[in-house]
């Protein structure tokens, strides 16, 4: 006889969704502090992502919907082809892309105005770990960039992963005062008074 019971079953109501990973950040951080500290870290939370053929309309309301400025896009088998950003999307790129080749602006997708993979840079996780926030803002001041990738090698092979992101909107909120990478040239100094 087996001492194993059934559970019971229940229906799923409407409107359900999922539990979805949050990391947890530090509320506040000083220039001092661990860079390792205003890092999403993707063995915390989903990077979001988008198809090579999605429209821009789909890609600005996945965005919205995610909470997020960047997605990486990603071909079937989710290695990342490239990434797309709320400035590629509101910038100068889909007009020059219309200018160059014709065609309307709904017509465009996100192929058409990804940062493809070959000029994707990143930071490497083991520098990161070593590095400061303000080493950090120096480092996206000097990029001219919203977003820093971070990779590192997967255990048990060679193969290059992406382990996190940093961007300005994170970095602004922990520090309490926003940041631009566009207008950060001299204004770490600054940054460091303020906090």
């Amino acid at each position: 006889m087996s001492s194993y019971r059934a559970l019971p079953i229940t229906m799923v109501e409407t409107d359900v969704s999922f539990h979805k990973p949050r990391q947890q950040f530090k509320e506040r951080v000083t220039l001092d502090d661990p860079a390792i500290e205003v890092m999403t870290d993707f063995t915390k939370v989903t990077a979001m992502s988008i198809n090579p053929c999605a429209n821009l309309e789909q890609t600005r309301e996945r965005m919205i919907s995610s909470g997020v400025h960047m997605l990486f896009v990603t071909n079937q088998y989710h290695e990342v082809m490239g990434l797309i950003t709320v400035n590629d999307l509101t910038g100068p790129k889909p007009m020059q892309k219309i200018s160059q080749s014709g065609g309307k602006m709904e017509e465009l997708m996100v192929r058409d105005i990804m940062t493809p993979r070959l000029k994707l840079e990143a930071l490497d996780l083991a520098d990161v770990l070593k590095s400061r926030v303000g080493d950090l803002l120096e480092t996206l001041k000097r990029m001219g960039r919203q977003h820093a990738l971070v990779v590192e090698r997967e255990a048990g092979s060679d193969k290059q992963i992406i382990r996190g992101v940093f961007s300005t909107t994170q970095l602004g909120k922990q520090l309490g005062q926003e940041v631009h990478s566009s207008h950060m040239a001299g204004n770490i100094a600054e940054l460091a008074s303020n906090a």
